[in-house]
């Protein structure tokens, strides 16, 4: 789990691809004295296992439904990656419960500087729109990020100078995709919901059998 503060960047080395799968591998100086093999880490909002280490980089292997599901393949070698340890006992919780599973990917509508902020603005499908909620919380690349305005399709994010600088919105361009996940939060209650709704409509009673028996 995860809490979508990003502390460091990295910076995409090599990205093999074929039918089954791939492999990734990010230079992160920064971080990677700090890593384990088969520890998890989340790159662009993405849960992955490290399967290699030097001190200098990590690599991780990427499923067939990771490259499909994800924008992680369509990344090149020298783009800018979001990087994010697992959350730990006793680490400051600042964002909010992220899994690091992708949920789909959305595309970059709008990067204008308003001042020294920045409004970003993304294009989501409408699988993903019922889970938008302004003022509540959205994971884009891996950043835990607030809704400020929402149109139905595009959700617009005010973002601060030091987000921008310390994670890779500073790199976007119109048209990029963007890993999305919902917030927890708003799934649990779809889906309880979904699941109770189903209960009441396959009930072996009804008000009509009810009187028919006398009742």
């Amino acid at each position: 789990m995860f809490t979508g503060i990003i502390e460091h960047l990295g910076t995409i080395a090599t990205l093999e691809q074929n039918d089954l799968g791939g492999r990734i591998t990010i230079d992160a100086p920064s971080l990677a004295p700090h890593l384990a093999k088969s520890n998890s880490i989340a790159v662009n909002g993405c849960c992955l296992t490290i399967v290699t280490l030097t001190p200098t980089s990590f690599s991780a292997d990427l499923s067939s439904e990771t490259l499909r599901k994800t924008s992680l393949g369509q990344l090149a070698p020298g783009a800018k990656v979001n990087l994010e340890q697992p959350l730990t006992a006793g680490k400051e919780f600042g964002g909010h419960f992220v899994l690091g599973h992708v949920d789909t990917t959305g595309r970059v509508a709008r990067l204008e500087a308003e001042g020294d902020n920045w409004w970003y603005g993304i294009e989501v499908p409408e699988s993903f729109a019922r889970y938008i909620v302004p003022q509540g919380s959205m994971t884009i690349d891996g950043i835990s990020l607030t809704v400020a305005r929402w149109n139905g399709r595009l959700a617009e994010i005010a973002v601060i100078p030091y987000t921008y600088a310390h994670t890779n919105i500073r790199d976007r361009k119109l048209g990029d995709p963007v890993n999305l996940e919902a917030d927890i939060l708003g799934k649990y209650v779809e889906r309880y919901l979904e699941a109770r709704n189903l209960s009441q409509s396959t009930s072996p009673l009804n008000i009509s059998e009810l009187i028919a028996e006398g009742f």
